[in-house]
């Protein structure tokens, strides 16, 4: 049986298809919906072109770099394997699904958010009665713009340098710079957390001996409850907590309940008394704990998923490649996210 994909001819034109990614273009071009019950179900249309080549990008038998480059064709495959190995890297250990409510894609460098400012009387379903009017709720258009910022990293390395490289390890170098682009994003992330997004939103903050019952410098179970009594609108869900902050709390005798430790060991997840789901990020300043509802507090705006120079990748064969990701991020409800500072 013969198959559409064995017979497509690739080219680098098809990275600059508007509002395409290089696998849409291919699925355009080769539906995975014509291989069902096939042996080829289960890849998609860039998995099919691996194969076609008999590329290993895989395990200990992996190819080398050089094979992408056997023929013209099959070294335009090689900036979407880059793509994908970064891609691999920002998903791994990312924290950023668990503290933002919705994510926009957007086309442009400037974003306009919108937001509602209600007041605890706004917020409330009060009686109607016949013939009154209803009461209202406004949403606005931020006055400010939300600025994206492009992150991302070098690539430096000669075709040379690198031509016998096993992909499955040439992969981990990769991986490594996309882990290091999404911490760039976590840092945007936690900075407009804290000091919003231009609009006059930075969040309310709290600190222990002043606002907080307690002493300065010292974290106490009785001093969670009363950040946590801080939410009223909202709920407090999630703890994003800096490293030292987060030994203080699992010190505290209420962190130390047997099930919590056996949560730990079989997900590796952290549970606690408060029934938020527990952080711990280096991005987070020392002493600091960053309440959120995550459900209300934040947006994140995606200009562009990860980007790579594809003609210096495919024509130069590496040399020097920009590896890039444009986000940003606006508050949706100031009073979703507040701070507790020990």
């Amino acid at each position: 049986m013969a198959y559409n994909y064995e017979n497509l001819s690739l080219e680098k034109g098809m990275y600059r298809e508007s509002g395409k990614t290089f696998t849409q273009v291919l699925e355009k071009l080769d539906p995975s919906e014509k291989y069902r019950n096939t042996p080829l179900e289960g890849l998609d249309a860039y998995q099919r072109q691996l194969k076609r080549f008999d590329i290993r990008v895989k395990g200990a038998n992996s190819d080398n770099v050089e094979k992408f480059f056997a023929t013209t064709q099959s070294s335009v495959l090689f900036p979407e394997y880059v793509a994908r190995s970064v891609r691999t890297g920002m998903e791994e250990g990312n924290i950023l699904p668990s503290i933002t409510a919705t994510v926009t894609k957007f086309e442009g460098m400037d974003y306009r958010a919108v937001y509602s400012d209600a007041t605890d009387d706004d917020k409330s379903l009060k009686h109607v009665a016949e013939g009154a009017s209803i009461p209202e709720t406004e949403i606005k258009v931020s006055d400010n713009l939300v600025r994206l910022r492009k992150r991302g990293r070098l690539l430096v390395a000669s075709y040379e340098a690198i031509r016998f490289q096993k992909l499955d390890m040439f992969s981990v170098m990769l991986r490594q710079i996309g882990g290091q682009i999404m911490k760039m994003h976590l840092d945007d992330a936690i900075d407009v957390i804290t000091n919003g997004d231009g609009n006059d939103n930075a969040a309310e903050v709290y600190s222990i001996g002043t606002e907080i019952d307690g002493t300065a410098g010292t974290l106490t179970y009785g001093a969670l409850l009363e950040f946590w009594s801080k939410f009223d609108t909202f709920n407090l869900n999630t703890l994003l907590v800096a490293p030292d902050v987060m030994l203080s709390m699992l010190s505290l005798t209420e962190f130390q309940n047997p099930l919590t430790g056996l949560n730990f060991q079989g997900t590796g997840e952290l549970t606690n008394p408060l029934g938020a789901k527990l952080i711990k990020s280096s991005a987070v300043p020392e002493g600091t704990v960053i309440g959120l509802d995550r459900n209300y507090a934040l947006e994140m705006i995606q200009a562009s998923d990860v980007m790579v120079e594809y003609d210096r990748l495919i024509d130069r064969q590496l040399e020097r490649a920009a590896i890039t990701s444009i986000s940003g991020f606006a508050k949706l409800f100031k009073d979703a996210a507040k701070i507790m500072q020990v």
